[in-house]
């Protein structure tokens, strides 16, 4: 089945900036380009919430509230990689972020990459 792998995560100071990445391999029947592509995330003590999606061909995205003109979404449709660009990063985004493919079939999750912003 179709295989998720976030990485990018990691300890930044409030104000800084980190990148998110997210490689999908193992597909079968359909290819990367036929997922909506998301970026979730999780707070302890909080629900999952969604961040940020991308269309298959990337020409589509949409934010949550709280990371947007902040926060850009991509894809790379030939390496099979997504991304979030994180900008101005506050205590409030630190969470467990989370890679999620939305297609044909049942939706895929990866294991998620921990983000923590503090000084």
């Amino acid at each position: 089945q179709v295989q998720l792998v976030e990485s990018g995560g990691g300890l930044v100071q409030p104000g800084g900036s980190l990148r998110l990445s997210c490689a999908a391999s193992r597909f079968t029947r359909f290819t990367f380009r036929n997922y909506f592509m998301s970026w979730y995330r999780q707070a302890p003590g909080k629900e999952r919430e969604l961040v940020a999606v991308i269309s298959g061909d990337g020409g589509s995205t949409n934010y949550a509230d709280s990371v947007k003109g902040r926060s850009t979404i991509s894809r790379d449709n030939l390496k099979n990689m997504v991304y979030l660009q994180m900008n101005s990063l506050n205590p409030e985004d630190t969470a467990v972020y989370y890679c999620s493919a939305r297609g044909p079939g049942p939706d895929y999750w990866g294991q998620g990459t921990q983000v923590t912003v503090s000084s």
